[in-house]
């Protein structure tokens, strides 16, 4: 029977997902934070990795996880998606990077067919996002570059750390 391990924030998609998964044969164990999917991943098939963890980014995880478990096949997951964040989680070592919502069987083909894009992976290079959308990609971008660092990221966007803060708090417009 296939493992997988889901490290995402939110109990109720985990809930969800897990019993999508037994339905299909498979099994899927949970872990809200770094600390819990470090511990949970050995013998798994494939982790499912959300980028916006409580109190901490999946994209500091990913390196770790990588680090210690370089066979597994990890696939980004993640309500926040954007170009930018798809590089830095391929470049860190994502298998896939997939924008929410997504259905098990696009999840299952993400870690099936390592080397292809997903068409939902396609779908958000395909359209051109509003100003906003872009505004929001970039702020994305300069904080990766500083390591999540928000002060560092605040200070490179010449705006007030708060202001950022609040910024980041808020959900990016779809387009």
């Amino acid at each position: 029977m296939r493992h997988f391990l889901l490290v995402d924030d939110n109990p109720t998609f985990a809930a969800l997902l897990k019993k999508s998964f037994g339905r299909r044969g498979l099994t899927l164990s949970w872990a809200a934070d770094g600390t819990a999917a470090l511990a949970r991943a050995p013998g798994s098939d494939g982790i499912i990795l959300d980028l916006n963890l409580e109190g901490e980014s999946g994209l500091q995880l990913l390196p770790a996880l990588r680090r210690q478990f370089p066979r597994i096949p990890i696939v980004v997951l993640t309500g926040y998606a954007s170009i930018s964040t798809a590089v830095a989680a391929v470049k860190l070592g994502a298998t896939q990077y997939l924008p929410k919502p997504a259905d098990v069987e696009t999840i299952l083909a993400a870690f099936n067919e390592p080397g292809q894009p997903a068409a939902a992976a396609e779908e958000l290079v395909a359209f051109q996002p509003s100003v906003r959308k872009q505004s929001w990609e970039y702020v994305q971008f300069v904080l990766q570059q500083h390591g999540g660092n928000i002060s560092a990221a605040s200070r490179a966007l010449g705006m007030h750390r708060r202001t950022l803060q609040r910024m980041l708090q808020k959900k990016p417009m779809a387009r």
